[in-house]
């Protein structure tokens, strides 16, 4: 039995959605708000919150909330069409573009905690160090963990150098685009 063309049609496009919206759990991004971000990207114009909410069967506060989430992490963006009144949203169609987005949104306050948190625990600890008053056992296992926190920041350094070399395009110089023909 054939397949109907408009279904099969439907059918490779809700596959890759489908792909789309799991594969954003990796991020953090629950499932609806990927689904939302894959019906964008496969619109062939901007849609409207109400257009998208009978598409996708979400409530309009809850669809509002998911485009405002996407928004944020720049990968929809709100466009204007000369003779309509409703906000229009379309997805960021340059997908590496849109990894740098949310892979330097997603990092930078990372980064930016555990940094904290390590000099933090690393000034505490040397104090500690510096006290005549504690065990021998103490102060080596308060060195060491100076020690390794060292190398925490060491590897902080170089992740932070990594999230500049994607925001900066750098990255590009040493992994190129693939041509989307490859």
């Amino acid at each position: 039995m054939e397949v109907d063309p408009k279904e099969q049609l439907d059918l490779a496009k809700e596959r890759v959605i489908d792909t789309i919206a799991h594969n954003m759990n990796l991020y953090g991004i629950t499932d609806s708000v990927g689904r939302l971000f894959g019906l964008l990207f496969f619109s062939n114009s901007p849609m409207t919150l109400d257009e998208m909410k009978d598409e996708l069967g979400m409530s309009k506060t809850s669809m509002s909330t998911s485009v405002r989430n996407l928004m944020d992490l720049k990968m929809v963006d709100k466009v204007w069409k000369k003779g309509v009144r409703k906000d229009l949203y379309q997805a960021e169609e340059d997908w590496y573009q849109t990894f740098i987005d949310l892979f330097t949104i997603k990092w930078r306050p990372a980064i930016s905690m555990n940094v904290s948190s390590i000099e933090k625990s690393m000034k505490e600890l040397k104090i500690l160090v510096k006290r005549e008053d504690i065990d021998a056992d103490i102060r080596e296992e308060a060195q060491q963990l100076i020690e390794k926190l060292y190398s925490c920041l060491a590897y902080y350094r170089w992740l932070s150098k990594l999230v500049d070399s994607f925001e900066s395009h750098e990255i590009f110089e040493f992994i190129p685009r693939c041509d989307e023909k490859q």
